[in-house]
């Protein structure tokens, strides 16, 4: 039996409250970033240079003199941003590949099904390292390398729906009325089938967020002085025994900011399809 959407369902799901609560608290940081942010990004001072938490700033500064709040608070936005681009690109593949292996079967279904096997049994960061490495070391290939390797999860579980609701007496209505086959998908399957891609997109958010600060972190990604969270990790690596809070505050971010989607998309899952395994 479906469960029935109310308001006190929400408040009652102690990972779906958590979880909205850090959402809401890295996107107002974002959005707002520079009225909350001290300083510019790269803003150097270099006679303070590598100073800890404290006077010169609730969390020190780099090697350069910049203020690491500063750049901690404006790499959010970059994290939001590219997970958020990812998950859009991904999932756009994803769902129209598993709408049409679903809806039509046969040979179809089978080339996207292998295509889907091949790219789900390859690590996706070792696929993108590659992916990036070709075409070149920017954020925007970042973006593209890591929506190409990703988007396999969205195919697998929207096929499985596809072919459970293209035999419904809705869509056989549908077809009595001489509707096409892209309007039956898109029009009729698809709207059915927005509660599993919104979980499962909520779910997609913190692995796009730290493959692309993984690449970034590599030097694949954005490149200095952008405020990336993996370019000051990359930055305070060297630094770790003498200055550790330069890695430590943009890790805690990465942590947070993970954490928070895992639980919205956690509680989102209870409500929205209780059934569904990611």
């Amino acid at each position: 039996m479906k469960r029935q959407f109310s308001p006190r369902l929400l408040l009652r799901n102690g990972q779906l409250m958590a979880g909205l609560i850090i959402f809401m608290t890295v996107l107002v940081v974002a959005i707002g970033a520079d009225y909350l942010a001290p300083k510019a990004f790269d803003e150097m001072d270099i006679p303070n240079k590598l100073q800890p938490p404290g006077e010169s700033g609730v969390m020190g500064t780099d090697q350069y003199g910049r203020d690491l709040l500063s750049r901690v608070i404006y790499g959010s936005r970059i994290a939001l941003r590219v997970g958020l681009i990812v998950v859009v690109i991904e999932s756009v593949l994803g769902v129209t590949l598993g709408l049409v292996a679903g809806y039509y079967g046969g040979w179809a279904d089978r080339l996207i099904s292998f295509l889907t096997d091949m790219t789900w049994a390859l690590p996706p960061i070792v696929l993108a390292l590659a992916i990036v490495t070709a075409l070149g070391p920017s954020l925007n290939n970042v973006v593209i390398a890591i929506a190409l390797v990703s988007w396999a999860g969205y195919a697998r579980l929207i096929r499985s729906k596809t072919q459970s609701l293209k035999n419904m007496p809705f869509v056989e209505a549908a077809r009595a009325l001489g509707e096409s086959d892209t309007a039956i998908m898109f029009r009729y399957i698809l709207p059915n089938t927005f509660s599993l891609i919104i979980v499962l997109a909520t779910l997609s958010l913190p692995t796009a967020i730290l493959s692309t600060t993984s690449l970034s972190f590599l030097g694949l990604g954005s490149q200095p002085p952008a405020p990336d969270w993996g370019v000051i990790l990359n930055e305070g690596i060297s630094l770790i025994f003498n200055a550790p809070w330069i890695s430590i505050f943009p890790g805690l971010a990465i942590v947070f900011t993970a954490l928070g989607f895992n639980l919205l998309g956690e509680g989102l899952r209870d409500i929205l399809d209780p059934r569904m395994k990611v």
